[in-house]
């Protein structure tokens, strides 16, 4: 009797059957059917994780033209590199740092990015002067190929709190990580960007 419950709930589509985490179960698999070029499992990935993504995007651009921009970028670009999902984390957690990187690729091009930029590293070089000194007195270090060299999440960490100047427990909700975590890849990014500075 049991067994053909389980049967009919099964063909209902609902996970009664034992499960630790059956929404991440089921997108695990939805993120499978889109890989194998399944477009209706990809369509069901973005119903269920738009709002989310935008809320991301609106948090960190502040405009709701630019927000919904990158929100299509975020699901283009996760298209692209759904093979790349290595199931460790939550599809969430995975959109959520491909939308972070889009909007610091964004915000590359823009001049109070590259002004910050520039007094990030006037700041290194006078608590480097050996680095100065290698690099010439006019020189600017280039800092963006020190960030590149960054772990991911440590090298965004860095981007948004010290050149975009938002708050940890900002980051926390934008990169769905602790706060704690995003304090140690912050000091994890500044601890290797003065020993690549220095070199």
């Amino acid at each position: 009797m049991r067994s053909n419950l389980a049967q009919v709930k099964e063909k209902e589509g609902t996970l009664e059957l034992v499960s630790s985490s059956p929404d991440k179960d089921r997108e695990f698999e939805l993120v499978r059917q889109a890989v194998a070029g399944n477009q209706h499992a990809f369509r069901e990935l973005y119903k269920s994780n738009f709002a989310r993504v935008y809320a991301v995007c609106l948090r960190v651009s502040q405009d709701r033209d630019t927000a919904d921009e990158l929100t299509q970028e975020v699901f283009v670009k996760a298209w692209e590199k759904l093979s790349s999902f290595m199931f460790e984390s939550k599809f969430s957690s995975w959109l959520h740092s491909i939308a972070v990187n889009q909007f610091l690729m964004m915000k590359r091009s823009e001049k109070r990015f590259n002004e910050r930029v520039t007094e990030l590293t006037e700041i290194m070089t006078r608590e480097n002067p050996h680095s100065k000194a290698k690099h010439g007195f006019d020189s600017r270090i280039d800092i963006e190929t020190a960030l590149t060299k960054l772990p991911e999440q440590a090298r965004m960490t860095f981007v948004l709190h010290d050149i975009e100047g938002y708050k940890h427990h900002e980051i926390s909700d934008m990169m769905n990580i602790e706060v704690g975590t995003s304090k140690a890849h912050l000091h994890r990014a500044r601890r290797m960007l003065r020993e690549e500075l220095a070199k």
